[in-house]
């Protein structure tokens, strides 16, 4: 989610700080700072988030606590079937690219936060260090 846009914010938001602040040593105290806010940001954000997918889990209601994982695995089973020639022949090939899509932005999404979630504690004491 937000985890996947910090690689993307940093440069960006590095360049305008070189723009605005002159000095060097500056530059990189706001670079640290800005990118441990982000961090720390993505991380609330990633922990909300994780939030509700766990109370989803733990409610009493089926459908409520699976839909989640059964999205997943329906749209996983619609590509492995169009790998095997099997598909309606309705799909075309650009809905059969969004289902992948939407299969790695629902895994890419666990991974990035799961490791935005080790990994930013650990970045922000480096921060803090310099």
């Amino acid at each position: 989610m937000f985890a996947a846009l910090l690689p993307v914010l940093g440069p960006i938001l590095g360049e305008v700080i070189r723009k605005i602040v002159p000095d060097q040593g500056e530059q990189s105290r706001i670079e640290a700072e800005l990118s441990l806010a982000l961090m720390q940001r993505a991380q609330e954000i990633e922990s909300a988030a994780a939030d509700v997918v766990k109370t989803e889990a733990a409610s009493e209601h089926w459908l409520t606590a699976t839909w989640r994982p059964v999205v997943m695995l329906v749209l996983t089973s619609l590509i492995v079937a169009r790998w095997l020639g099997y598909s309606a022949p309705g799909i075309s090939e650009a809905e059969a690219l969004k289902l992948w899509s939407i299969v790695e932005i629902g895994l890419g999404g666990y991974v990035i936060g799961r490791s935005a979630e080790k990994i930013a504690p650990v970045m922000a004491e480096a921060m803090k260090r310099r």
